[in-house]
């Protein structure tokens, strides 16, 4: 065999590595709603207490036995076949890589190579939930959070594809500038994907529906939300403004002020209610920050507070203990913005469907450049400040 042959084939085999996750996922979702194979998968979910410590060694052996067993054998008989049909010799590695999982499972039934079983290791989440690949906390929310969400076993790829890296369902969330256009249109399609919506508002006039709580308040009394914060799950920080052009000093204290500091300092109280294994899985804060980030808004002062924004968010990406997603808007119309393109509740709808595909950086706009530049800043941003800053507190100076 030449060396092309050789790469053909190599390549093959790496392909069918990812067929074989792809095969797990699939064959795990079908556990979830096929009567035979959902008896079976259900020893799985019985098997571990809530911080994935096994309930008994009986239980633990039957969900080896009883559902990864089986899944192993479906994986490497679809991959036997994909093999045989095509006459790809590299597809066999697809194969022996499923078979490395039921050896694992037949193993781990008999009480050898618990070690292996990476996503259930025993013990309190160290980690936000993980993006691409599936880690403990990204798994231990299929068990405890949603059982018909996260289905991933390695990589996230279906979840993604199907909506189901991220569930709203049964979740509580706070959404400030409640009353504006946008904050009334999320609050509506949190609604409608099952979620329990508090609506964070500076105006006394708006009306809402009964069932949903209203909480007053202003910049500046971020820390008087604290208690309030401590049983949400999402905080989606929507609140801002726009002094258009005036340049005067009471416009630039505004802006930064509302736009940027209020937004950190009601970001930095909310991560402090982030302190069990569940609020760590659970909990995040989404950021409306504009396009603004990158693109001219005709706004000197909107621009300059929403990129500081911006910026201290990538910063605090870096060691934040829950999930921090960015809302990357175009204009949408709104009472601010009569001529904006897109309706608010459209923006909405797209921007929960992206969230539940748990896309960190969220953009809904009708720039095709942002798609580009956004990105860019983004990553060269996120590694200039990994580089060059540290998470060490700061000294004073006396």
């Amino acid at each position: 065999m030449d060396l092309v042959s050789l790469a053909i084939q190599g390549l093959w085999g790496i392909s069918s590595i990812l067929m074989a996750e792809m095969i797990r996922d699939v064959y795990h979702l079908t556990s979830h709603y096929w009567g035979p194979l959902q008896r079976l998968h259900n020893w799985h979910h019985k098997a571990y207490k809530r911080d994935f410590t096994p309930v008994s060694a009986e239980l633990y052996a039957k969900a080896q036995l009883y559902n990864d067993v089986p899944e192993s054998l479906f994986m490497m008989a679809i991959l036997a076949m994909l093999a045989i049909a095509s006459g790809q010799l590299g597809l066999w590695l697809g194969f022996i890589y499923a078979a490395g999982f039921l050896t694992a499972a037949i193993a781990r039934s008999q009480g050898w190579l618990r070690s292996t079983d990476l996503t259930h290791e025993p013990g309190p989440l160290t980690e936000i939930p993980s993006n691409w690949v599936v880690n403990r906390t990204y798994h231990w929310r299929h068990h405890f959070d949603d059982t018909n969400a996260y289905y991933a076993g390695y990589f996230t790829f279906l979840d993604k594809l199907v909506g189901s890296a991220v569930s709203l369902k049964g979740k509580t969330i706070a959404v400030t500038g409640a009353s504006g256009t946008m904050g009334q249109a999320l609050i509506a399609e949190l609604g409608r994907q099952g979620a329990k919506a508090i609506a964070i508002t500076t105006s006394a006039k708006t009306q809402w529906e009964a069932e949903i709580r209203v909480i007053h308040w202003s910049a500046g009394q971020e820390d008087q939300l604290r208690d309030a914060l401590k049983k949400v799950d999402i905080l989606v920080i929507n609140h801002g403004l726009n002094v258009h052009g005036d340049r005067s000093a009471t416009a630039i204290e505004t802006s930064l002020q509302v736009n940027a500091l209020s937004a950190w300092r009601l970001a930095e109280v909310f991560m402090t209610t982030v302190e069990t294994s569940a609020q760590r899985a659970n909990k995040e804060i989404w950021f409306n920050t504009s396009e603004a980030e990158v693109s001219p808004a005709f706004s000197p002062l909107y621009e300059i507070s929403k990129r500081l924004l911006g910026d201290l968010i990538t910063l605090r990406r870096l060691d934040a203990p829950c999930v921090i997603r960015k809302i990357v808007l175009g204009p949408f119309k709104s009472n601010l913005n009569p001529i904006g393109i897109m309706s608010a509740e459209w923006v909405a709808k797209q921007v929960v469907a992206l969230a539940k595909r748990n896309v960190r950086n969220i953009i809904v706009t009708v720039n095709p450049l942002t798609y580009l530049a956004f990105p860019l800043k983004e990553s060269s941003r996120s590694l200039y400040f990994k580089l060059f800053s540290k998470q060490n507190s700061p000294k004073l100076h006396r």
